[in-house]
């Protein structure tokens, strides 16, 4: 519904339609497709099923399936073939039984210190955002953002609709002067004051279009148009 726009035979936008047809909203409903992906690759990864006989005369954690989207929401920021050792890791710690999503985020902590990377990000640096294979960045790819807070793993960055956290792998800097930086904030304050689920589609694509700039300026049209839609 979501990647082939569906959505949009009964409504504007796909946050509309998770409101409207299930109650959710569109970061939850991202949560839970972003969890579907996680459970595939676990099932496909360990060749299980959840209708499979279990011997339980013994500890086999490639027989154990999550249950709910929390238990595999901390497995999103691994690799596939990372994602399936980690679950059985946590599966194993559980004593063989479905583990909760605390000991799930505790093995995927001690796995993320063991392959730790240092965070040379710093506050107000631009940056990309890499999406890659990560399903909870689907339709960031491209876009750049201001770094508002450093973490161990991730930053939270400002984009053009609201602040997001993102691990570094997912992240490229821009390199960009100081004064370069500064034109940069100006340019997303300016779009996220008139940004909104309301605007009409065009106008809303045209916002979305500068939050994909690779230069740290607008040209004439582009400033032309951001002012007409600020006025």
């Amino acid at each position: 519904m979501r990647d082939r726009r569906l959505y949009r035979s009964t409504h504007r936008t796909f946050e509309e339609y998770c409101r409207d047809r299930f109650g959710y909203t569109h970061r939850r409903v991202n949560y839970l497709i972003a969890g579907s992906v996680v459970f595939d690759n676990i099932t496909t990864g360990t060749n299980c099923s959840q209708n499979e006989e279990v011997d339980k005369t013994r500890l086999n954690p490639s027989r154990i399936l999550p249950t709910n989207e929390g238990q595999v929401r901390p497995l999103a920021k691994l690799e596939p073939q990372q994602q399936v050792k980690v679950w059985q890791r946590a599966v194993h710690e559980a004593g063989g039984k479905v583990p909760s999503a605390r000991i799930v985020t505790d093995v995927v902590q001690r796995i993320m210190e063991c392959t730790r990377i240092p965070n040379t990000y710093q506050i107000d640096e631009i940056c990309q955002i890499l999406a890659k294979d990560n399903p909870e960045l689907r339709g960031k790819g491209g876009c750049w953002g201001i770094v508002v807070a450093v973490h161990d793993f991730s930053c939270t960055v400002k984009l053009w609709d609201g602040e997001l956290t993102v691990g570094l792998k997912y992240l490229k800097s821009y390199d960009y002067l100081p004064q370069e930086c500064e034109q940069m904030q100006i340019i997303i304050d300016r779009i996220s004051q008139v940004y909104s689920s309301s605007l009409e589609e065009s106008v809303q694509k045209f916002l979305e279009s500068l939050g994909r700039l690779k230069r740290a300026y607008l040209t004439a049209l582009e400033e032309k148009l951001l002012s007409l839609v600020e006025s």
